[in-house]
């Protein structure tokens, strides 16, 4: 049975959620054995504070389009119904889960731990090292259209990560490696009936190397093959 993976991006007001900042957007992407299944849950939040005109220029969501919006409290069951228990993949995974967990925290949830995160940036240093690991670059890499990529978005940097994730994972190069190993072997039916079965041959060994066996036997101590002449 193929893995259920969630690929997970948060926006926030800020860097730190221990300086007050919070999450203003949560994008999940529903991915099995690494491929999307078109499942995503996405919200804005309400974060009951400004949004700072640096946040603001990263991801362009204002104070006025989120006045409206729930809280976190009004989606986290919906959220946590969607992530089940299944691992989070997460590009720069400790800088979302700080804000998914505050918030958890801060409504009485328990916190999920880091183990249960799987991280693109680190895996992409490990198999890239030295090579830029954001994600405009490995898209780049990748050939992913980033074209509608023009601030930053929680649901579009999940869609672009969960393709991202399946490059990192061996992509379509392992699907068609897959395809070549599992091409039969075996000759067909048609040229193992066209084999025609040879007659057994006989090769009796001739007198001179009977002779020859017979003299090696007696220099040998407690010959076996003695032991049946």
């Amino acid at each position: 049975m193929q893995q259920r993976e969630i690929v997970l991006d948060t926006e926030t007001t800020g860097l730190d959620p221990a300086s007050g900042h919070r999450i203003v957007e949560i994008g999940c992407v529903e991915t099995i054995g690494g491929v999307r299944s078109g499942a995503v849950f996405h919200t804005y939040l309400n974060p009951c504070r400004d949004v700072p005109e640096a946040a603001q220029r990263v991801h362009g969501i204002t104070d006025a389009f989120l006045k409206d919006k729930p809280l976190f409290s009004e989606k986290v069951d919906e959220f946590l119904a969607f992530i089940a228990v299944s691992p989070l993949v997460i590009h720069n995974a400790s800088f979302d889960m700080r804000f998914i967990n505050a918030e958890l925290e801060n409504h009485g949830f328990q916190a999920i731990h880091m183990e249960r995160t799987i991280d693109t940036v680190a895996i992409a240093r490990k198999k890239f090292p030295g090579s830029p690991a954001s994600l405009d670059a490995l898209c780049r890499r990748f050939e992913i259209d980033l074209s509608e990529r023009t601030k930053h978005g929680a649901l579009l940097d999940a869609e672009l990560l969960a393709e991202v994730y399946l490059e990192l994972l061996g992509g379509r190069q392992v699907t068609m490696a897959l395809e070549k190993e599992i091409e039969p072997a075996m000759p067909s039916a048609a040229t193992v009936q066209a084999r025609t079965q040879l007659e057994a041959r006989d090769f009796p060994p001739s007198p001179e190397e009977l002779e020859a066996h017979l003299g090696m036997l007696t220099r040998l101590k407690n010959s076996l093959w003695g032991q049946f002449n």
